[in-house]
């Protein structure tokens, strides 16, 4: 299966840049994913990769064929990309059975008619419909549907696979176990996929590694575990995941370990960090709520150790989840203990902790803001 390359992609809707400065490549057989929230680019991208839209700059080139290169005013039609697309609403002929909406891109393709029944047929066994190709598409589910959407992707043995919000339409008990499934088919296949997606929970347990969009920029490339563990921006570890942001200033730094006073609290907590800072630098220290250990023993051991007090307390299946009043600030925590209340203490390691310098973190506002357009 093909590399993707994207170089230099610029794209303008009038006067309104909707995508800078777009660079990656995506390996052989790689589930390559696409994430941000509503309007950030990412349908854009993959638009363009699949020819429904034409970049005002830059190039695109699959396999080392070159679909895009405006600098040379190259631009290959869609029909001539051989790549298979699933779009969010699965885009189905409603008045044609399942195998009829299969015959369509074979039809393109001039295939002939002996051909045509294996591949379809190939193409159903793949996803496990091949006894429902007389049905037409509101006779099937919502899963089924989506797979007759990536059936008809496959169909005709497409080098690159495109997928836009498969899932999207799909209860959340359907999503999971369709997550699952569409997992163990691509590594089957071994088909080059470029996926689109909101979802942060689809992103990590899809990829091999994600791109991070926002506003028509990449934030970060990298693996689902980078991202999540070392998220380069603190708007990056806002949208991945839940995480915990104090503002406040740095008054020491040495042997990787920043030393940093928090706003509102008068409290000093160590972080470790490897940023050229100085003292007085604005920062701000990042925590997932997984990282802190919460406690109600009076000798809690641990290089930080905050004095909180429990304000909420969520039964979520496998854990709780606590609110604990920080200062001016709430922290969110889980843990598998549920009788904690009143005053608790909060503790972690430098190493749990990220840091950033500046203390422009996206506010309580604005992320769910994010996770709300997303």
């Amino acid at each position: 299966m093909p590399e993707v390359h994207v170089k230099d992609l610029h794209k303008k809707f009038g006067d309104v840049t909707v995508l800078n400065d777009i660079n990656f490549t995506i390996k052989e057989g790689e589930f390559f994913t696409l994430l941000g929230p509503s309007g950030c680019g990412k349908s854009t991208t993959l638009n363009s990769i699949a020819g429904l839209e034409s970049p005002t700059s830059g190039s695109i080139t699959v396999g080392g064929v070159p679909f895009v290169d405006t600098a040379h005013k190259l631009y290959v039609p869609t029909e001539e990309r051989n790549l298979g697309m699933v779009f969010q609403s699965y885009a189905l002929w409603p008045h044609m059975t399942v195998e009829q909406n299969l015959v369509m891109p074979l039809a393109i393709r001039k295939v002939s008619k002996e051909e045509k029944a294996s591949r379809i047929y190939e193409a159903l066994d793949t996803v496990g419909l091949a006894h429902l190709k007389d049905r037409f598409p509101h006779q099937l589910s919502g899963g089924q549907q989506q797979r007759v959407a990536l059936a008809r992707a496959l169909v005709y043995s497409p080098s690159v696979l495109l997928l836009d919000e498969p899932l999207s339409n799909l209860d959340a008990k359907l999503r999971e176990q369709s997550r699952a499934w569409l997992k163990r088919l691509q590594v089957d296949l071994g088909i080059t996929t470029v996926y689109v997606t909101h979802d942060q929970d689809e992103a990590l347990s899809l990829s091999d590694r994600i791109a991070v969009m926002f506003e028509g920029k990449m934030a970060q490339i990298g693996t689902p575990a980078e991202i999540y563990e070392k998220p380069a921006t603190a708007a990056v570890a806002a949208f991945v995941g839940s995480c915990n942001f104090f503002t406040g200033s740095l008054t020491a730094i040495s042997g990787g370990t920043a030393t940093v006073r928090l706003d509102n609290t008068g409290l000093e907590v160590k972080v470790a960090s490897t940023l050229a800072l100085k003292p007085a630098d604005a920062v701000t220290v990042a925590v997932r709520p997984e990282r802190l250990r919460i406690t109600s023993s009076s000798d809690a051991a641990g290089t930080n150790v905050l004095e909180t007090t429990v304000l909420t307390r969520s039964y979520v299946g496998s854990r709780y989840e606590y609110g604990l009043k920080l200062g001016s600030n709430v922290v969110q925590v889980v843990s598998p203990v549920g009788d904690l209340d009143g005053g608790v203490r909060l503790v972690f390691e430098p190493e749990d902790a990220l840091l950033y310098p500046g203390a422009d973190v996206p506010s309580a506002e604005a992320q769910e803001l994010m996770t709300v357009a997303a």
